[in-house]
Parts: C-alpha cells; sequence; structure tokens
C-alpha cells in the first residue's frame, strides 16, 4: 500500500543504490535509478528564493568575563520536523569541526544529529499497511442444476436442497431434508405418512470479513524486517457463536460438544467469540503468514524468511497481496539479488524449503525443533534474470514517446528422494510420531526431478501494454505411491514412472484513454489438458478427485493456474476453483464517470469471459464449450489525503458492487445418452457481491 509517514519519505530519499523497492512483478531488488538527464526544452531555473532566516553571526572571540547565568531550559524539542531556527542557530562553517555530543559524554538530542549522523541515532521506524474488508455474497444456482452425488459434485447442491440424484443413466438417491411445509416447498412429493415435504433452496448467501496488517520495522535505511498477519481471516459473519464448541473426537477429527443449559438452541446465542483452532472452528483469530528480512549491502540485496514469491502476471506464482485475493504464493527462502545498473539488470539465486517432512525436538518447553532426515525433502533451487526499468525511467520514457521492453525468466529446479506423504496415524508424518515408526512405516520411494521456467515480457508504449507470461512444469517421478515401503513398484514388469509435461500461457493487453479514466482490456490465455486423467467418482477430471489415475500412457499434463489469478466472478473462480485445463477470451472494460487528483473516483466496468476445455474428454459433457459468463461492476473510491500517493492506486473507503451470470454450455451439462432418457439439462447461475474495505 501507500508510504503514511514523512518518515517512509525520508526513506525513499536516503535509500542507497539498493534501496528495498515494492516491485510487482519479481521478488527482486533493482539496482538505483540513474540521475535523469537535463530536460533541452526546459525552461531556466527558478530564482533560488531568499532564506527564511539571516546566516548566523561569527563566534565571538574568548573572554575572561564572567558568563551569564544560563537561563533555565525550556521543553525539550523533540519534533519529528527540523526547526529552522536552531538549524540557524547550530550551523557551523564547513571548515569548523561540529561537536559530537557522543564524546563529550553528553546525552544525544535530536538538534544534536547531522544528516550523516541520522541513523547512527535515529530508533526504529513502524509502518503499517493493510487493508480491512467485509464482502457480502449471493449464489444462485451454483451446482448449474446438475444432480450429482454431493461428494463428488462439480460444485455441490446447497445441503437444505432436496433432490434426487443421477447416477449414470439413472436415477439414484434422496438427498436433503423432508422438512418443509407445502408453503414453503413446491417439491412434488411428501414424505409418507406425513405432512412435511422435501425443502428447495438453490441459494446460498453469507459474509466474511478479514484485517490484513502488514507492519515493517525500518531499522536503518538499509535493513528491514516485514510481516504480514491476518486476523479474522476470512472469518464467515455468524460462524462463532457462544453456543458452538468442538473437541477432538476419538476415531480423529473433531465432534461438536453439547450445548449448555443456558444455551440448548442456536437461537439463543447472543454474542459472537473470538474463533479458536479446535475449540469452536478450524483457525484461529490471528495468523501470521509472513515474517523477513531484508538487508542492503554495496554490492546486492540478502533476504531471508518466509516470503511472498510473485512472479510476472501471477500466473504460476502470486503472492495474493490484492484486495480482493485469497490464496497466496509463500515460500521460506534465503535469496540474494545484485544487478548491473546500467542494463536495468536484475540477477538473483535462491535456496527454498518447500517440504522438510517429519521434525522433532527436545521434550521441554522452547525447545528448538529439527528435521528427522534429509531424503525426504524437497530441495528446491531457483534463479532470476529480469531487466526491469525503474517506474521514474518508465515514466520518463512514456512521456518521451519511447518504447519500454521489460522481461525476465524465473527458473527453478525441484528435487525429492524419498516422501512421506500418506494419511493416517501410523508411519505418517505427525507431531510427536516414535521415529520406529517413522523409519520402518513412513517412507515411499518418489524419485522426482522437475524444472519449472517461467517466461515474463512487458511492452509498454504511452497509454498501451503489452504483457506476456509463459510456463511450463516439465520432470518425472519414479513413482506417485503414498504408500509406505513401495518397493513393489519397482519390480520387473512394473512401470509406476509419471512424467510431468504441463504448459500454460497467459496474455494481457490494457489501452488507456480519455486521460486514463477509460481502460480497455483484454484477456486470453491456455492451460494444457490431459485427455489419460480419470477419476470414476467425479463428474469430468478438470478438477482432481482423490481417485484420479492416468488411463493409456504416463504423462500428467493439465496444467493449473494459481487461484489468485482471476478473470471472472463465477467459472473459474467458484466451480472450477481456477484456471485449469481450459482456455478462454476475456474483453472488458472499466470507466471512472468521475475522478478526482486527490484519487477519489466512481466507476462503472463490464466484464466478459468465454470458456472452453483444452481436452473436451475431461468436461462432464465431452464438449469444449463450457461457458459464458457475463458481468457488471459498479465501485466507488474515496479520498484519503496523504495516504494515497498515487491516484492510479486504491486507498481510504472502498466500495464496489458485481453482479455476474454464467451460462452453461454443452461442456458442463450432461452427455447425449442422459439427456435424452432422464430429460435433464443444466441452467444458468448468477451471483451478487458487495465489498466494502478500507485500504492504508
Amino acid at each position: 500500500m501507500r508510504k503514511t509517514t514523512v518518515i517512509a519519505a525520508l526513506l525513499a530519499t536516503v535509500a542507497g543504490s539498493f534501496g528495498p523497492r515494492q516491485e510487482a512483478h519479481a521478488q527482486a531488488p533493482e539496482p538505483a535509478t540513474p540521475a535523469e538527464p537535463a530536460d533541452p526544452d526546459a525552461g531556466p531555473p527558478a530564482e533560488e528564493p531568499e532564506a527564511p532566516f539571516p546566516p548566523p553571526a561569527e563566534e565571538a572571540p574568548p573572554s575572561d568575563a564572567t558568563p551569564a547565568p544560563t537561563p533555565a531550559p525550556g521543553p525539550a524539542d523533540n519534533s519529528l520536523f527540523p526547526s529552522p531556527a536552531s538549524d540557524a542557530e547550530g550551523a557551523k562553517p564547513p571548515s569548523e569541526e561540529r561537536p559530537d555530543a557522543r564524546r563529550a559524554g553528553a546525552a544525544v538530542t535530536l538538534e544534536d544529529i547531522f544528516a550523516e549522523d541520522w541513523w547512527s541515532h535515529a530508533r526504529p521506524i513502524f509502518e503499517f499497511h493493510g487493508y480491512f474488508r467485509t464482502r457480502g455474497e449471493f449464489f444462485h444456482n451454483f451446482a448449474l442444476g446438475r444432480r450429482d452425488d454431493p461428494d463428488y459434485a462439480l460444485y455441490a447442491q446447497p445441503t437444505d436442497n432436496q433432490y434426487d440424484t443421477i447416477n449414470g443413466n439413472m436415477n439414484g438417491n434422496a438427498v436433503g431434508p423432508f422438512l418443509c411445509t407445502a408453503d414453503e416447498s413446491d417439491a412434488p412429493q411428501d414424505l409418507a405418512g406425513g405432512a412435511l415435504k422435501g425443502c428447495r433452496s438453490r441459494t446460498q448467501s453469507g459474509a466474511n470479513l478479514r484485517f490484513r496488517l502488514s507492519p515493517e520495522l525500518h531499522i536503518s535505511d538499509n535493513l528491514r524486517v516485514l510481516s504480514q498477519i491476518d486476523m479474522l481471516d476470512n472469518l464467515v459473519l455468524g460462524s462463532t457463536p457462544e453456543g458452538y464448541a468442538l473437541a477432538p473426537a476419538l476415531g480423529g477429527g473433531y465432534q461438536v460438544l453439547p450445548r449448555s443449559g443456558y444455551l440448548p438452541n442456536g437461537y439463543l446465542d447472543n454474542t459472537q467469540v473470538p474463533p479458536a483452532s479446535g475449540i469452536n472452528g478450524l483457525e484461529d483469530s490471528v495468523r501470521v503468514k509472513r515474517a523477513w528480512a531484508e538487508y542492503t549491502t554495496p554490492v546486492g540485496e540478502v533476504r531471508f524468511g518466509r516470503m511472498p514469491n510473485n512472479w510476472g502476471l501471477g500466473m504460476l506464482f502470486n503472492a495474493g497481496d490484492g484486495y480482493d485475493d485469497d490464496a497466496q504464493s509463500t515460500i521460506d527462502r534465503i535469496m540474494f539479488a545484485s544487478g548491473i545498473k546500467p542494463l536495468d539488470l536484475v540477477i538473483a539465486g535462491m535456496w527454498d524449503f518447500p517440504n522438510e517432512g517429519a521434525t522433532t525436538s527436545a521434550p521441554y518447553a522452547g525447545a528448538q525443533t529439527y528435521d528427522r532426515g534429509q531424503l525426504d525433502d524437497v530441495n528446491q533451487y531457483g534463479l532470476i534474470v529480469m531487466r526491469n526499468k525503474s517506474p521514474e525511467l518508465t515514466k520518463l520514457e512514456l512521456s518521451r514517446g519511447n518504447l519500454v521492453l521489460n522481461t525476465g525468466l524465473y527458473l527453478t529446479y525441484r528435487s525429492q528422494q524419498l516422501a512421506n506423504d500418506q494419511a493416517g496415524t501410523t508411519g505418517t508424518n505427525v507431531p510427536g510420531q516414535l521415529p520406529s515408526s517413522l523409519a520402518n512405516e513412513g517412507y515411499a520411494r518418489r524419485g522426482l526431478s522437475m524444472w519449472l521456467p517461467d517466461l515474463w515480457i512487458q511492452f509498454l508504449y504511452k497509454k498501451l501494454r503489452l504483457e506476456a507470461e509463459v510456463a511450463g512444469v516439465i520432470g518425472s517421478a519414479e513413482s506417485l505411491t503414498v504408500r509406505a515401503n513401495n518397493a513393489g513398484d519397482f519390480l520387473p514388469g512394473q512401470d509406476a514412472e509419471r512424467k510431468i509435461r504441463q504448459f500454460g500461457y497467459a496474455f494481457e493487453l490494457e489501452q488507456k484513454l480519455v486521460e486514463d479514466r477509460l481502460r480497455l482490456r483484454f484477456k486470453q490465455g491456455w492451460a494444457s489438458g490431459d485427455d489419460d486423467a480419470f477419476d470414476p467418482n467425479t463428474p469430468g477430471d478438470l478438477i482432481p478427485g482423490a481417485a484420479e489415475t492416468q488411463v493409456n500412457d504416463n504423462t500428467i499434463s493439465t496444467f493449473r493456474f494459481n487461484p489468485s489469478y482471476r478473470i471472472d466472478n463465477i467459472l473459474n473462480r467458484y466451480i472450477l476453483q481456477r484456471i485449469q485445463g481450459t482456455y478462454y477470451f476475456n474483453p472488458g472494460l472499466d470507466y471512472d464517470f468521475t475522478r478526482d487528483p486527490n484519487g477519489q473516483r466512481l466507476g462503472g466496468g463490464v466484464n466478459i469471459v468465454w470458456t472452453r476445455a483444452s481436452e473436451p474428454v475431461q468436461t462432464p459433457g465431452h464438449s469444449a464449450d463450457l461457458g459464458l459468463e457475463l458481468g457488471g461492476s459498479l465501485y466507488y473510491q474515496s479520498k484519503d489525503g496523504a495516504l494515497n500517493d498515487d491516484p492510479a492506486e486504491s486507498g481510504g473507503f472502498f466500495a464496489q458492487l458485481t453482479y455476474a451470470v454464467l451460462f452453461p454450455l454443452d461442456g458442463l451439462g450432461y452427455q447425449a445418452v442422459t439427456k435424452q432418457e432422464l430429460g435433464v439439462d443444466t441452467s444458468a447461475a448468477q451471483m451478487v457481491r458487495l465489498y466494502l474495505g478500507v485500504l492504508f
């Protein structure tokens, strides 16, 4: 977000050649921007204004006279801002040595601190960024009228909706409550011997909130510690009433505890209580998601800790820091980055820790936790080579009508020899597991070797932006078995090896017109599919099921985008859960009806998305066309004064109302035989969302 204090501006001013930067396309620092050349068309420089105070008088020579009594000291001036009177009084000619209160043994005040000594005296400074949001949502018919088994549905029907499932070409079992009256339900059949009927409800609605805080501790101009903390993270409003409580169950998982005599029924709950994992929910009220440090040296920058992993358009690695994002790419990493400033080139190397396997610690409070074994670690190493012109030079080049090219390659290598991915309690990677159980019943041979190349390129010209990202996942695994001691996979005649060949790209075009108030957009992308992926329990194989296997070949080829790379509001965001095994065409526009220099604006937008499957056999209807989605939105951004120093960015109060409708096509419907014999088909889904937020 935006810098919120005068100190933040000072930080940006005194930062060195490799000062920390917030880049949208890579987690690597850049060399400092060279001084801009003088504009030959610029007019003569303005005259220097006269100093508001006269120069200090020359010091009087020493005198033997008795000094005058010292007046009583006034209140100490510890103001953050400079005092012109104090500065003028304390100024000395350059030839004279200035006093240093530290060497004199006296207390140091702000009046004693000179520019070059600022960071040797200044205390660490906190900056706070983040947002608070509340999202109210109304979903109608997201199941698209399909009558799938709720445990294996493309999108499950609301649990309070009664219907008969379809199993293949036949009607299946009745699902849902028979607890509604004739006035409340249009269900055709009554429960045998009773007056109540099956309930009808195709709607889901509710609201959720999140308070995200991203503190930054600036220790000096080249050293800082950053973090990200979520409070009430996506908490559903009304989900932790006072009478609801959980406890671990004997067979695993959790059980709901009996209510007290004061609150025997839910309608008596009068207050909400903080969520606590295992007590009344599955997540705690406060979740620390990231914490890392950045140290800048004359030759480059070191970053270490749990940090965001973002690259390019966010197609594969997406930090998920947008005001409406949910999923995130977060990595445990040690990283060093340097650059060649004349070429605007940044080179960074990373050592990552994606999965260490089982851990343990000594049996006393506060003991250090360490890795139990090395061969089950997922090892990962990365390299970034990127040319990215600084925002200041980019703005200058575009104002001169020049083309700006930014590009980079993010290359990752991942390997694993053994694995412990099995479920259960025996031999699994659970806290406190006996060493003998892990050693004898915990490991399977994985033999994984995988490369992830990701190329990003961006063209900027005046108000036009063309940007693309192309990525692949290429490798092989000797076995994907999760059961322990899988030596049988390597006997003669067995073919447990799996190849990984997944590819995808995303392309974006944006043209700004009418003083940047009109923004025309076009997005297009593709994710490879897999016509040999098969799960007998699910309708279609775009979403991977627990029983999914490979038939006919041993190559896994469905490419999946990061969930935070979004193009729509229903199909890819909720039903398919992300862009995976599909390709799409997405035109749209946004227009600010009113827009002020201070950031306040009122506007609206429209969005159209046509989605098709890369491999039609992966769809429920065995057809490429999945759906056509139309959407529109209205948004309002308030002015926020000093909080928003870039009107192009959101800050302060922000509200948005969005509506979308999805028309499912043949790929999301039933196959021809089922349609003909049972007379069933799909129907449209609709969504309304209200976003209220405060961004800072």
